[in-house]
């Protein structure tokens, strides 16, 4: 019996797991069978292989033919697979030598006609490669770059398998025609933002995307400081104001003050954008905070994840290291909003579903923005709320105490006068804030480098309250609102979180009494005397 081996990538969310890719022939009637669990497109295969195979100027093995995709137990899915299977074929065949292709990772779709097209999922598939202990892979040519981000890995890529199988043979390499500048529509299809996660995610990175500049928000200033504390130690926010007040935004300048992404960092975010199929063409690597902004018509499953069969990601893991905004709060469906908690406590969201359970990362800065009432207008001066009382607090509860809890920063965006939006105030650019938002960040980075943690927000509430105490007294006001049932546990650990930033703006070693109370007026939108003495250093 003739036999070959290769190797390819199965992807469970953004985790891959190597697999080994067995072709066997044997004598008896020709067919082809693929077996381990494979799913409707990867059956598909096996005519996709055929026809690639004989348009590539190989002969077919006229003979009973068995592919197996090893580990049996793993499920596995999509077209990635089609040139490590075309290969192991050609290697029993005897076409190619089998020990050219024993220690390769081979992912691709193939067309009819034997080239190699791209696929969605290339980096943390190359990436588990390289885990397993494997140093050399083969991809379509498209993705070449994006496979070559991955660190001490040698990657060949090709446009057809026929170029492959020259390669593998020490052939002279046949020269394909270029085809730039035409359309192509699988590479349409993996640029389409939102594509197989969901409804109505709106995602921006990279190049794609415009960053707004903080100049342009007339007035605004206590709106204005709560972005600046929001991206200074990773906080999240809630702004909260009549129709035409800013909040949209003020959202939108919120990643422009985010710093740039480590290299570690933006290895994990390019992975879960390659695997939803929303990197930005041309630009293999997502190195900015990326912004995504559901539609309140958005499902439970696109924010956090899921989908038919194995889950893909949501907004919440398309937003990790970046801004998910959610606009007109209120309208998300309930379910949706509350699915969120999970993921703003642990930094990553776990969906199982009948066919598998699947981690994805999900650190992200959720801002949120909502009208106080159905009309708007409830509590603005000059304009009358034409809503109930009924309607105001049913409005107003569909965010949920337990979410609003785990929300940072809640600020009341008031209605910008006529004399801010004519008047020349000079409003800071994002470029003078995201300065000062690099100092803060590197402040808290330096505080602790020996914990996992890099940020304020990260910060687990024993840690603050048991190694990196604020100035003595400066905490009386929060345990007096604790005292009083005005702040939950969980929110004077919030409220020391923000303090903690607020002093890191302000270049203090420790947070004191005036930093703790400018923290609970951005919680609790009171304003809070400080005492001299209290504030004294």
């Amino acid at each position: 019996m003739a036999f070959a081996r290769t190797c390819s990538v199965a992807l469970v969310g953004v985790e891959g797991v190597v697999v080994e890719v067995q072709a066997g022939l044997e004598p008896g009637i020709a067919a082809f069978t693929l077996v381990g669990l494979p799913d409707k497109s990867l059956q598909e295969s096996r005519d996709r292989v055929r026809s690639a195979v004989v348009n590539s100027a190989a002969e077919w093995p006229q003979k009973k033919l068995t592919v197996g995709l090893s580990p049996a137990s793993v499920p596995k899915g999509g077209s990635g697979f089609d040139l490590a299977v075309a290969c192991a074929v050609l290697a029993a065949a005897e076409r190619i030598d089998p020990r050219q292709i024993a220690d390769l990772v081979m992912i691709g779709e193939l067309g009819l006609d034997g080239r190699v097209r791209p696929v969605r999922g290339v980096l943390p598939a190359v990436l588990a490669a390289a885990d397993a202990g494997y140093r050399q892979v083969v991809v379509a040519e498209q993705t070449a770059a994006e496979a070559s981000l991955v660190p001490d890995v040698s990657v060949l890529g090709v446009r057809s398998l026929r170029q492959l199988i020259a390669v593998l043979s020490d052939e002279p390499v046949p020269e394909e025609p270029d085809e730039e500048g035409r359309p192509d529509p699988v590479l349409a299809g993996l640029s389409v933002a939102g594509a197989g996660f969901g409804t109505g995610v709106l995602c921006g990175v990279g190049a794609a995307r415009h960053v707004p500049d903080m100049a342009e928000v007339a007035g605004q200033h206590l709106a204005r400081k709560a972005l600046e504390v929001a991206a200074a130690g990773g906080h999240h926010l809630y702004l909260k104001g009549p129709p035409g007040a800013g909040k949209t935004m003020l959202a939108e300048r919120l990643p422009g003050l985010l710093p740039p992404l480590t290299s570690q960092e933006a290895l994990e975010v390019t992975a879960v954008h390659s695997v939803a199929g929303v990197l930005p063409p041309g630009k293999p690597l997502v190195d900015t905070a990326p912004y995504c902004a559901p539609h309140h018509s958005a499902t439970m499953a696109a924010l956090v994840g899921g989908g038919v069969g194995l889950p893909r990601p949501g907004a919440v893991s398309l937003a990790h290291k970046g801004v998910l905004f959610l606009d007109e709060a209120p309208e998300f469906s309930g379910r949706a909003l509350d699915a969120l908690r999970q993921p703003l406590e642990a930094g990553h969201v776990v969906v199982a579903r009948s066919a598998g359970m699947m981690r994805m990362p999900a650190r992200f800065l959720l801002a949120l923005a909502a009208n106080p009432c159905p009309c708007g207008r409830h509590s603005h001066p000059g304009e009358g709320c034409e809503c109930s009382p009924t309607a105001i607090r049913r409005y107003q509860a569909r965010l949920s105490g337990p979410l609003l809890d785990r929300v940072d920063l809640r600020v009341r965006v008031e209605a910008v006068t006529r004399a801010e939006l004519t008047g020349r105030d000079g409003a800071e650019s994002t470029e003078t804030v995201a300065a000062r938002v690099r100092e803060a960040r590197e402040r808290a980075a330096a505080r602790y480098r020996a914990t996992p943690w890099s940020t304020n927000g990260e910060m687990p509430g024993h840690e603050l309250r048991t190694r990196w105490h604020p100035l003595p007294g400066a905490l009386a006001e929060a345990e007096r609102d604790m005292e009083r049932g005005l702040l939950t546990a969980r929110g004077l650990d919030r409220v020391l979180r923000v303090a903690w930033t607020v002093a890191d703006l302000a270049g203090h070693d420790r947070p004191d009494a005036e930093d703790v109370a400018q923290a609970l007026h951005l919680r609790t939108g009171v304003v809070r005397g400080v005492p001299a003495e209290a504030g004294a250093r």
